[in-house]
Formats: C-alpha cells, structure tokens, sequence
C-alpha cells in the first residue's frame, strides 16, 4: 500500500513552510504595525455557528457527527471571530481590531479541479464601528499588506453589496436568483438567454456592465431612479472612493498601488455582507488569482450575541495558496530552506558528551544560530561531504578531552 495524504489535503515540505512563512511574518508585521492583535479560534465549531443564520452553505462545510452536537470544521474565520467577540470579548472596548492566520475547511465541489478541501488563511477583523473611515482603514490596510510583499500589478474590485441586492429586487423573484448567478459569474449569454421581457432584460444587461472606473460607475448608477436608500448608499460609496483615490495617489510606493476598479456586479459566495464587498486579483504565471476577499457584515455578530444585540464589522481574508503561487512567479520567495551554522562531531565515543555540551554552548549564543550534531558512523570524508552537500559553514571536530578543531567548509 501507498500512503498519501487525503484527497483535498496536502503536505507542506520544509522549502514550502519557508515560503509560506515569508508571507505569514510580513503580512503579521504589517498587521502590528496598524494595531491588530492575533486571535486563535477553534477548528471545530458546532454546525450552526459556521453556518452563520443560513449565509454559509451547509454543503461546504466538512462535518463531524457527535453524539451530543452536529460539529464541523470552519470553513472561513469570520463567523467564529464574530461568535467569539460578542461571547468571550463581551466587555472589550470597541473597536476591535484582531488579525488570524489558521487553516480553514471546505468540501470541495464534484467537479473542482484540484478537490482541494483545506486551505490557509491571513486576514483581519474591524469590530465595532462602521462609516467611510472603517471601510477605508481595511481597504488601506490590504494594500498595505501586498505592498509588504513586494506584489504587483494587482487590482483592487469593490462592490456594495446592499445596493447590489436591491438593485436586483426589481427582478421577478422566481428567476432573481438565476440573474444573480450570471451578474456574478460574469455570463452576458445566460443573462441574455433568460425568459426577461425586453425591457427586464435591458434592465440586467445594465446592472451586468455596471463595472469600470469608479467615477464612470458611480455616475451610471446616479442615473437610476433610486430610492432614499440606495442613494445613501451611493454617497457613501462615492466617499470611501474619494478618500481611497486620493491616499493610493499620495502614497510614497506607487509601483504597489493596485488599480482601482469599482464593480457593482461583484457578489460574495457567502451571504453574511450588507455593505462594501471587494476582491485583490493579481497576475500569476496561470492566469489572475483571487488573493484577497472581504467586506462589511453589520448584521453578523447580532446571530450571537445572547440578547441579539448586533455591531458593525468588516475584514478580509489573505488567500495563502494564491499568494504563493503569484510570488513564485515573481522570484522574491526564498529559494531554498535555511543552513546551519555549525555542524558539531564527536570525534570518539569518549567524546559524545564533550561535543553535546560544545553544541550547548554555541546554541546558547545572543545571536540566532543553527547548529547540527553529528550523530556518528560516517567517517571523516562522509562527514565533510555531508556539509558541503548541505551548505553548513563550519565544522568543529570535538576530541575527548573537550579540545575542538574547527573547520571552515567551502560548500559546492
């Protein structure tokens, strides 16, 4: 027999941990450096906490039968930061302000390419506040973050997800769900091809195009007969495009800014987001990569707090597999895993302990050092062939009587 990982899952070798962890410590840099602290929720979470009042899909999530409670893993981060938050963190200030890097769970579609089922995540969390300088701040803080690593060439897509919806209410209810699924898939010919008389059908063509410079939208939009409501929520997204615009056009790395689209026809697989939605694509060697997503959930924590009281929150999820993939392509990803400083020998068996306590001592030094022990049986020449193959600097040959020779390596 074979064995393998599971179908869905992978293993990371070590030149892949490095890499993945080049990505996690800028991305945790940055999240310090606005005010962020880590959070760390459970895998497993009961089914109708990751499913969040219906605006996850039961079908996605990996479940695990308990006798006593329907368990499953989490497929996202946000409905169990928003279930933590309002139970454990009830008498915390807000804003809230809280970032995660965790593998999240997903049952893959029959018809996915890669059946890949587990994943790992890097986002944040803005608990507590709403308006144009919370949408900003996550929006500016996710530039920041694929400047951190150097990406470019990204773009940067926002929607409104109320306004989308209600802009669809004048849909017949009995195919509102099918326009939606093509305004989202970005499928002109399904949209044409549904039973829409003309005038219901020019209306989706229209919501279908509403996408491009900000400005450009936002006047198409205006030019609709909205209601009170809508047009709140077009000022509002007016705004938060004014104050993006104008500190992406100051800011002090232009090469980093993603360009800035803003698309109307934008909609979230998952259901819980009532305000700005967006998504960062960037350019990898197999095409664009979704590398971000998130948006506004003011309704979300309210689906657990004990007396339904609800907060605004919004956030976002770094896509770490994307992000890999876009890097590599770039080159700025290490290339091979780190090499230790010094290998230590034993030159006899009377000299085990003189060399163990010799390793001690150069592992205890101020500055980070790696420093491998040599575990016997390989003569001299197998030893240095060994350290040249593996890159190590030094070699310090340990005699009995605690005398250390050492010897510098010139690898391959």
């Amino acid at each position: 027999m074979v064995y393998q990982s599971p179908t869905g899952a992978r293993d990371l070798l070590p030149l892949d941990v490095v890499q993945k962890r080049w990505i996690e410590e800028r991305l945790q840099q940055v999240f310090h450096r606005w005010g962020y602290h880590r959070i760390i929720t459970s895998t497993l979470e009961r089914l109708d906490t990751l499913m969040a009042g219906g605006a996850i899909a039961r079908s996605t999530v990996l479940q695990i039968q308990e006798a006593d409670d329907d368990l499953g893993l989490r497929p996202e981060l946000t409905a169990s930061i928003a279930r933590a938050a309002v139970t454990r963190m009830a008498g915390a200030t807000f804003p809230l302000r809280l970032y995660y890097n965790a593998n999240v769970f997903r049952r893959s579609h029959v018809n996915s390419p890669s059946g890949q089922q587990e994943y790992y995540q890097a986002g944040v969390e803005l608990l507590g506040m709403g308006g144009t300088l919370a949408d900003a701040e996550v929006l500016l803080l996710v530039v920041d973050c694929l400047a951190s690593m150097g990406l470019q060439g990204a773009s940067l897509l926002l929607g409104e997800a109320g306004l989308t919806r209600s802009l669809l209410s004048v849909f017949p209810e009995a195919i509102r769900e099918n326009v939606r699924r093509a305004i989202a898939q970005l499928d002109r010919i399904a949209l044409e091809t549904l039973p829409l008389s003309a005038e219901v059908r020019d209306r989706a063509l229209f919501l279908f195009e509403l996408r491009g410079k900000p400005a450009d939208v936002l006047q198409k939009v205006a030019s609709l007969d909205l209601n009170a409501e809508q047009q709140t929520a077009v000022a509002n997204l007016k705004s938060l495009v004014d104050v993006l615009e104008q500190q992406l056009a100051s800011s002090n790395e232009p090469m980093f800014v993603p360009t800035v689209t803003l698309d109307l026809s934008l909609i979230q697989t998952i259901n819980y987001y009532t305000g700005l939605v967006f998504e960062v694509v960037a350019p990898s060697s197999s095409g664009l990569a979704v590398v971000a997503t998130g948006g506004r959930y003011d309704q979300l924590l309210g689906l657990y707090h004990p007396q339904g009281q609800s907060y605004p929150g919004i956030g976002f999820a770094l896509q770490i597999e994307p992000l890999h993939q876009v890097l590599l392509d770039t080159g700025r990803l290490p290339q091979q895993t780190p090499v230790s400083d010094w290998l230590v020998v034993a030159e006899s068996e009377q000299a085990y302990g003189a060399a163990i306590a010799y390793a001690r001592t150069l592992r205890s030094a101020p500055h980070p050092v790696r420093v491998e022990l040599d575990l016997g049986r390989r003569s001299p020449v197998e030893i240095q062939d060994y350290a040249q193959h593996r890159r190590i600097a030094r070699i310090a040959w340990v005699k009995a009587a605690g005398d250390v020779v050492i010897e510098s390596v010139n690898s391959p």
